[in-house]
């Protein structure tokens, strides 16, 4: 009687256990928690949470087609979207297509430029961001098609290009990204996710999806997000551009997003960022172009001597920043600098 009831014991402590063993492997959730990003306090939307959606978690993914948590405490709505790993051709700081631009005042405007010439698109004390442009003039037109074809940065006494590569024709499984830093060439092997660090850390370069997709960050400075982009066939029907067959003009959509820009800035685009500025473009004109070209045409990728040209790094860190100009963006790292190392965008 004795063994029977240690026995029935051992079954109720058996039973006890196991039920218990179930209860708590219960499988957690498959869904994954949205990321938090902190807002730095000198941004508008200073010392904010702000959480990325659930079907956009992170900054980042493996996927190219995924879409990525764009999030900016710039903006007065501190609030956060889902969007492709491309530049937004629709957004501030914004230069797309033959080209046009979108200022930082939010007005868009063209600049023709010159095929195979090289223009200054930003031009600070502390930053040069310049652009060779590549075009094509069919027989009977009286100025060139003109594309970004190529960007060299001058920025804390070096230089890097990031160009895109010529092809006939386009195919998305080849990457048409070549870069450059300090006058070599740069490998950065193709893969979304792919990072490179300048010596000192203070550029980055992220390619965002396997090929032809990347973000340049300098920090405390600028973001540019590149993609290189064909001129497709219906582009060419639609623009009558009459492209040759052995020329599909691989060229950047590019997108800029600056912090700490003086208030004398210049450049194309630049000087859109002035709290002076006055923009000349007529609204409500179809192609409101936006001349200048004597003054913003230098001799070379890297070249600083444009007529408009202020960049001086020696004289960079003792020029105020007008508060309509401080850019702010979102810490991403909660403890590295504002505005590096992250996927924020304006």
């Amino acid at each position: 009687m004795k063994s029977l009831t240690s026995r029935s014991i051992s079954i109720i402590l058996l039973t006890v256990v196991t039920g218990f063993i179930q209860a708590t492997s219960v499988p957690e959730p498959t869904t994954t928690p949205s990321r938090e990003f902190y807002c730095s306090a000198e941004t508008r939307c200073g010392r904010q949470f702000l959480r990325c959606p659930m079907e956009c978690p992170t900054t980042t993914s493996p996927d190219p087609k995924a879409k990525l948590c764009y999030a900016d405490c710039g903006f007065p709505e501190c609030s956060v979207q889902c969007r492709q790993p491309k530049a937004n051709c629709k957004a501030p700081g914004s230069a797309c297509f033959d080209p046009r631009f979108i200022g930082g005042d939010g007005i868009v405007f063209y600049f023709h430029g010159k095929s195979n010439e090289h223009f200054s698109l930003v031009s600070d004390f502390d930053l040069q961001i310049n652009s060779r442009f590549i075009g094509h003039r069919p027989a009977g037109r009286t100025r060139d098609f003109t594309w970004i074809q190529s960007l060299g940065i001058l920025f804390n006494s070096q230089t890097f290009s990031i160009e895109a590569t010529r092809a006939a024709t386009w195919d998305s499984e080849v990457d048409h990204l070549k870069f450059s830093y300090d006058g070599q060439d740069l490998v950065i092997p193709e893969g979304s996710l792919s990072t490179w660090y300048s010596p000192e850390k203070d550029m980055k370069v992220e390619r965002l999806s396997g090929k032809n997709s990347a973000i340049i960050t300098l920090k405390d400075k600028a973001e540019i997000m590149v993609t290189a982009v064909p001129v497709t066939k219906q582009d060419d029907k639609i623009h009558s551009y009459r492209l040759p067959a052995n020329d599909c003009f691989v060229h950047f959509e590019v997108q800029f997003k600056f912090f700490h820009l003086s208030s004398k800035v210049d450049g194309v685009l630049g000087r859109t960022y002035r709290p002076d500025f006055e923009n000349p473009a007529k609204p409500g004109v179809a192609m409101p172009v936006l001349g200048g070209e004597n003054n913003y045409r230098i001799a070379s990728l890297f070249s600083t001597d444009c007529n408009s040209c202020i960049f001086s790094p020696e004289s960079g860190s003792n020029q105020e920043t007008s508060p309509g100009m401080n850019y702010g963006t979102l810490d991403c790292t909660k403890g590295a600098s504002a505005g590096y190392g992250i996927v924020c965008r304006k």
